[in-house]
């Protein structure tokens, strides 16, 4: 019997084959203990004998065979368990991929909750920060309303009250627990504000002012705007009570009046006098002439024309005067500022003609004015006094210049820049110093004449410009000022808005 070496098969294998041959032996001896069969009797000589050589050679085949189908099973089920294998090896390696991958999003994964988290922790901080800060805005500004001077009330939409501050708790008696929530004017019936205001604000998203007055009682000035990016209020009402401002407003602005209109008189009286000295000095060297045995006509007639010449000079200042006094009322129409500048030199040469400082006759006028320049809104009897009030101071300050070859000279230039008037009246004259510069526009008893300073300004009251500039600054809204330029020459500089 021959021995087979079958290399590459596996335990199990192997195990099977053995179990094989086992039955296939079993099978074979198995003949002997059956009685009924006799597995040998093809294998019998006709003596009776049994021809064992055949038996094993038979067996053999036998066994070859079956050896030879256990082995194309062992064949098969070997390719099966290397199918089988590399399927396995398939799969670990995709496992494997599989693992890698879900490590490296894993590795990702925690890199990016790392960083989230290290995010998260720093707008935590962040937040804690700007909550922090919110918070101290908060009180801040619950401060500022708690310490306003103002009445503070905020609306929502439907007039309901959202803000009630301290000061409106003052003055009105109304406690914020009790406003809170209500109807404004049924929570506080005596405000002076109407329904129709608010909703004017409300309607038209804009700013509305209210200046509410009882004279020699009270004043208030309202202010009522809307919250345009807020849904829950309407709008604001802020309430400041002027009544003490006023009343001391008022009474600076009656000592200003009486201080402008004492300047005012002294510069008319002044220019009253001289006339009428010179129609008494006139009329006395008539006399004194009619008084002699003899007299000539002619001279006698020349100190009448005098007389007659101051009383005209007399007449126009005072209706000048009674013009001014009396336009204050009128509104304001609108005027060629040209037309109104040349008519305030005509009138300077009624007036200037007789001056402590130049004959305002001897007086050069150069004019620069621009074309086409729109009339402007103004009170043109006010202007003129301006006008007048500024060619006077520069007859004054042209009479100090004391020397042979000396012509006074003024130059007025108008011109338009964007939506103002420039008006630059430059006289050569003697410059002003730093002290009258500085004091030109105040009036008699000013604060900064008065009390700032220890030696106050003995300005004559003819050189001072108090109440032209009140006329300008405050009745027309314009500018005037005054500077010496680099060849000392004295610049008067007025502006005066179009519209």
């Amino acid at each position: 019997m021959k021995y087979f070496c079958i290399r590459g098969i596996s335990r199990s294998s192997k195990i099977e084959i053995m179990q094989y041959v086992l039955i296939i032996i079993l099978l074979f001896f198995s003949g002997y203990s059956l009685a009924e069969v006799d597995i040998f009797s093809a294998f019998r000589e006709t003596d009776g004998s049994t021809n064992w050589q055949y038996v094993a050679n038979t067996s053999s085949g036998l066994l070859i065979i079956a050896l030879l189908i256990a082995l194309i099973k062992i064949t098969f089920t070997q390719r099966k368990i290397s199918r089988f294998n590399k399927y396995l090896i398939d799969i670990k390696e995709d496992l494997e991929k599989r693992v890698s991958e879900r490590t490296a999003t894993l590795k990702e994964s925690n890199e990016k909750l790392s960083e989230t988290n290290n995010a998260l922790e720093s707008e935590v901080k962040k937040h804690l920060t700007t909550a922090r800060q919110l918070k101290k805005s908060e009180a801040y500004i619950a401060e500022v309303l708690s310490s306003m001077p103002l009445m503070l009330i905020g609306l929502d939409k439907k007039n309901r009250i959202t803000q009630w501050n301290p000061k409106a708790e003052e003055i009105s008696g109304i406690s914020n627990k009790n406003a809170m929530g209500q109807y404004l004017w049924d929570a506080y019936p005596d405000i002076t504000v109407r329904p129709e205001k608010i909703a004017e604000a409300q309607k038209k998203q804009t700013t509305v002012s209210i200046k509410y007055s009882q004279k020699g009682q009270y004043h208030f000035d309202i202010l009522i705007y809307p919250l345009r990016e807020s849904s829950k209020t309407g709008v604001v009402l802020l309430i400041d009570d002027i009544t003490l401002r006023v009343n001391s407003e008022t009474q600076l602005i009656q000592k200003d009046k009486m201080s402008l209109m004492g300047e005012l008189a002294s510069i008319m009286a002044h220019d009253v006098n001289m006339p009428i000295s010179e129609m008494l000095k006139s009329i006395k060297m008539a006399r004194s002439q009619l008084a002699q045995d003899s007299y000539e006509k002619s001279e006698i007639m020349e100190e009448l024309d005098n007389s007659l010449i101051g009383a005209q000079q007399a007449r126009v200042v005072i209706e000048n005067l009674i013009n001014f006094s009396s336009d204050g009322s009128q509104p304001k129409a609108n005027e060629n500022i040209l037309q109104v500048i040349d008519q305030s030199l005509e009138l300077a040469s009624d007036v200037l003609s007789i001056n402590s400082g130049v004959n305002f006759h001897d007086v050069l006028i150069e004019k620069d004015y621009s074309k086409d320049l729109p009339q402007i809104a103004c009170y043109a009897v006010e202007l003129k006094q301006v006008f007048l009030s500024i060619l006077r101071n520069a007859c004054l300050f042209m009479g100090k210049v004391d020397t042979n070859e000396y012509i006074p000279k003024v130059n007025i230039s108008v011109s338009s820049f964007y939506e103002d008037i420039w008006i630059k009246i430059k006289h050569n004259g003697a410059p002003m110093n730093d002290h009258e510069q500085q004091y030109l526009f105040d009036s008699f008893e000013s604060p900064a004449n008065s009390i700032a300073n220890k030696n106050p300004s003995k300005m004559d009251s003819a050189q001072r410009l108090s109440f032209s500039y009140f006329i300008i600054a405050e009745q027309h809204q314009g500018q005037l000022a005054v500077l010496c330029d680099e060849n000392k020459n004295t610049v008067f500089s007025i502006r005066l808005p179009k519209s």
